[in-house]
């Protein structure tokens, strides 16, 4: 006879409340979330859901900021180049890591034409996981003194980023890693006024 299955409690619960709204926008978008949706996708009660959330997107935000990578540069600021790859390369995985990777796309749409979405994502998860990932590193850095702190721009910050999601748009598929040391050697390590040999 099988045994009755195990009733998750604490953060075992919150765990499979977190991967299944994720997995719900990820495949129906963050616009038809439902509290009924992720409550029947992590095999829970929707009074679950509602004793600790009061909307579906309050479920999303949490498990965003649990889930959303978080870049942590050389602790000295002694290897620019290896920290703006590694950088990049945390968000070539993200681009491709399932659900996130197409979860973010998502919210990008909602967020396109919701602007207290957009808000809130800032306010919940991109400032407290550090922002962008070149931008973390490149703040590390003149914080430190190690870059000039004047070209840490608007630009410089989303250039390797935007030049990622330009190449997957025009070849649907992420960069190669070697396509990304190119980002930072051809255009990143120039902008910020250092010579990558």
């Amino acid at each position: 006879m099988p045994s009755k299955p195990t009733r998750r409690r604490g953060q075992a619960l919150v765990d499979a409340i977190h991967d299944a709204v994720l997995r719900e926008a990820a495949e129906n978008g963050v616009a038809r979330l439902t509290m009924e949706g992720v409550a029947r996708r992590a095999g829970t009660a929707k009074t679950s859901l509602y004793r600790r959330w009061s909307t579906p997107e309050d479920i999303l935000m949490e498990a965003l900021h649990s889930a959303y990578p978080q870049e942590a540069p050389s602790a000295a600021a002694d290897d620019l180049r290896g920290d703006l790859v590694a950088a990049l390369m945390l968000f070539h995985g993200l681009m491709g890591q399932e659900p996130l990777g197409p979860v973010m796309l998502s919210c990008v749409a909602e967020a396109s034409y919701r602007p207290e979405f957009n808000e809130r994502l800032w306010r919940e998860v991109y400032g407290p996981r550090g922002g962008r990932f070149t931008a973390t590193v490149l703040r590390h850095y003149a914080d430190r003194g190690r870059i000039d702190p004047a070209r840490v721009t608007p630009v410089t910050v989303d250039i390797g980023e935007a030049m990622m999601v330009k190449y997957t748009l025009d070849q649907l598929e992420p960069p190669s890693p070697d396509y990304v040391e190119r980002i930072v050697d051809e255009v990143l390590l120039p902008a910020l006024g250092r010579d990558p040999r």
